[in-house]
Order: C-alpha cells, then sequence, then structure tokens
C-alpha cells in the first residue's frame, strides 16, 4: 500500500516549508499555505516508524467538513482542498498556545485528576470525579511547546497572559472562539450518535490583524470522541467508554511499554495493527461526517498531489 511519509515538492512562488509530526507546511509567496497532510502517525510526541494508509486523507478530509461546518462562527484560514491529501489556505501568524477544551474527564486531564491534582492550567476539577465523567461545564486547559520544542506543557490563562505569550485583549477572543467552536462540534457530533469530549484548536493572525482558525479542527488527531448509546451504562459499571479517537493507538502504546519516555523502544506494529488502525480512521470518517468514505488513488500519490496543488496556484 503506498503512503506518504515525506515530501519534497517545489510549487510555484515557494519560499520555504515547515514539516511537523504529520502534516508538511510549504510557503507560497508568504500569502498562501499548501498543507499536506501525511500517513505518519504520531503518539506521545513521536513519530511511528510505519505510517496509515488513508490516515492523511481522512485526516484532511474531516478537517475540511469541520471548518466549512463552523465558518460562520469563526472566520478561518481555508481557501480549497485540491488534493484528498492536500488543504490550501491563507498565512497567518500563529499564536504560541494550543487552546484545549475538555467537556469530559479523560486523557490527560484525568491522569493528573488520578495523581491527586485537582487543578489544571488554573482551572478546578470537582472532587469525587471518575475517569470520563462529564464536566459541570467545559474547562479550557491551554497548552504550549516546552523549551526542547518537542513536548506540549499546561500553562494557565494568567501565565499566558502575564508572560506576554498572547495579549489580554486576544486572549479573550480565543476563549470566546474555542468555546463556540467546541459548541459546534458537539452539535455535529450528537447529530452523528458521538460525543466530542476534549479537542484543541490553533489560531493565528493574519497581516491586517484579524484572528482566524488555522489548522485541522475535530479530527481524530486533534479530538476525542466517545459512542453516545451507552456511554452513561458504561460509566455506571466503571467500564471503559467505547471512543474513536488516537487514545486507542496511546493505549496501545502504553499497554506494550511505550509512553515516549527515554530507554523505551516503540513496539512493533504489524501489518494487522496497521490495518486496525487505519479502519478505525475510516470508522471515524464515517461517523463523524455521515459520508462513506472513497479512498483516494494511491498509485502515484506524489504526483497526484503535486499535478492538482500545481494547477490550483496557478488559478489563485
Amino acid at each position: 500500500m503506498n503512503t506518504i511519509n515525506d515530501t519534497n515538492f517545489s510549487f510555484p512562488k515557494q519560499k520555504a516549508v515547515y514539516k511537523g509530526k504529520v502534516r508538511e507546511v510549504y510557503n507560497i509567496d508568504d500569502d498562501l499555505l499548501v498543507m499536506i497532510a501525511s500517513d505518519r502517525l504520531s503518539a506521545f510526541d513521536v513519530i511511528m516508524p510505519k505510517q496509515i494508509p488513508y490516515k492523511g486523507q481522512i485526516l484532511n478530509q474531516i478537517a475540511e467538513y469541520m471548518l466549512n461546518e463552523s465558518s460562520d462562527l469563526v472566520p478561518n484560514w481555508l481557501l480549497g482542498c485540491p488534493d484528498a491529501n492536500v488543504a490550501v489556505g491563507y498565512l497567518a501568524s500563529p499564536f504560541k498556545v494550543e487552546m484545549v477544551i475538555r467537556g469530559y474527564l479523560s486523557g490527560h486531564a484525568w491522569r493528573e485528576y488520578r495523581e491527586g491534582k485537582r487543578k489544571i492550567c488554573g482551572v478546578a476539577m470537582p472532587e469525587g470525579m471518575k475517569e470520563n465523567d462529564e464536566f459541570p461545564e467545559p474547562i479550557i486547559t491551554p497548552s504550549t511547546k516546552a523549551s526542547d520544542g518537542d513536548h506540549d506543557e499546561d500553562i494557565s490563562r494568567e501565565e499566558i497572559i502575564a508572560q506576554g505569550i498572547v495579549s489580554e485583549g486576544d486572549y479573550v477572543v480565543l476563549e470566546d472562539y474555542t468555546r463556540k467552536l467546541f459548541q459546534r462540534g458537539t452539535e455535529i457530533a450528537a447529530k452523528r450518535g458521538l460525543i466530542l469530549v476534549d479537542t484543541k484548536y490553533e489560531f493565528g493572525k493574519t497581516n491586517d490583524g484579524k484572528i482566524i482558525l488555522i489548522d485541522e479542527i475535530h479530527t481524530p488527531d486533534s479530538s476525542r470522541y466517545f459512542y453516545a448509546n451507552g456511554y452513561q451504562e458504561r460509566q455506571d459499571k466503571g467500564e471503559e467508554q467505547k471512543q474513536l479517537s488516537k487514545e486507542f493507538v496511546r493505549q496501545w502504546l502504553i499497554e506494550n511499554g511505550f509512553q515516549g519516555l527515554d530507554g523505551q523502544t516503540i513496539p512493533e506494529m504489524d501489518d494487522q495493527k496497521i490495518e486496525e488502525i487505519s479502519n478505525r480512521y475510516i470508522e471515524l470518517y464515517e461517523n463523524i461526517t455521515g459520508k462513506k468514505f472513497e479512498k483516494a488513488n494511491t498509485d502515484n500519490i506524489l504526483d497526484r498531489i503535486s499535478k492538482n496543488v500545481t494547477t490550483f496556484l496557478k488559478k489563485n
């Protein structure tokens, strides 16, 4: 199966390339960005050795769907998707925080809570909660990159403003946008029989000072979903929730002795595990969009992308 691991394009008026853990972003004339969703899989801030078929296409197309479904609430960067794995949009200077919002006590928040902490990012969490319980209202728990640039670190609203990472005026807008987007995402998920548990948003500022939503939203790489059917019954019985997110990958890695810590070895993912992960991503796409997933032709992925993007840029 052909997958996208690394790219090395030369698009018209290309100025620079940024390669993240999963996406590769091409700067076009300091005006547009071409964002290519690779099939790389990242967990605990570590890139896994093998790629997941169709993962990039799935992330890109869910993000496109969600950006279009929320553009009436919050302005975003997207101009168009000329290829199954590619989004093209406007360049913006990113804020150096990720706006994480949580409706339920899961994942990192639960791990902190289990250790006895009752505050995360300066936000209080009620006593007496169990894993995956719903918060009385969603909480915003921002993160920022550590000094080594690899790991996300919790940070409070007060610290962000005090350190001048984001001005207070801009941060008020980020919080407002974050809550509006999470509410819309929650409504979309509910229509599909899903619960949007938590997610993160990234924002930037355009040259004319406008704050816009950038990057992906509501994908399995940035969000956690539970199935609504049976949620309360599973909570009452103390059972694990049935979920659609990358958390199942993290749990499998933890069970196999890997959490991204020094000295740990990434467990081998055989073909069966790779196919299972790919199918889980397809399952999420079909559940969250209500559409059947149509696999793009992967015979010559890089040639396909090059032609589609070049044609699009010439028109824009």
